[in-house]
């Protein structure tokens, strides 16, 4: 029984593997590792990008749609506004979000780390503050 769950959690765990290496070749090639690429894209200069992402979506609510996935009982709160800002703002400074830096420092873009870096303090920073200050409840965002 338990060499029936342990090549369950192998094969799970090389088919995320396997996963994110296809994801993190895709999203390179497209061009979200590379910085200017995405300035192009925020600044509205070149919406080759742009247009991928959003196909990206629409292809992954369709998805969703068809395998009738629903989402959580997650619920709004006071902290979503202000977080979305501050991730939006985060990616447009950075050129990434939480993976894309990943994918820069294995392309060999080492500024990147100083990103991740920012990442990690500033889940800290967060945590801390919402703890201690104003108490919003993170639900599923928890670890």
């Amino acid at each position: 029984m338990e060499g029936d769950l342990m090549r369950t959690r192998g094969g799970l765990l090389l088919a995320n593997l396997l996963t994110g290496l296809a994801l993190g070749f895709t999203v390179t090639r497209i061009g979200f590792g590379d910085y200017a690429e995405l300035n192009r894209m925020f600044t509205f200069q070149d919406l080759r990008m742009f247009l991928s992402f959003f196909g990206a979506v629409v292809i992954i609510a369709s998805v969703f749609a068809l395998l009738r996935v629903r989402r959580g009982g997650g619920r709004l709160h006071a902290g979503v506004v202000p977080g979305a800002v501050l991730f939006g703002i985060g990616w447009a400074i950075s050129g990434g979000c939480p993976a894309i830096p990943i994918i820069q420092v294995a392309s060999g873009y080492l500024p990147a780390v100083i990103t991740i870096a920012g990442i990690v303090v500033g889940v800290k920073l967060c945590r801390w503050t919402s703890g201690r200050y104003f108490f919003i409840d993170r639900g599923s965002c928890e670890g």
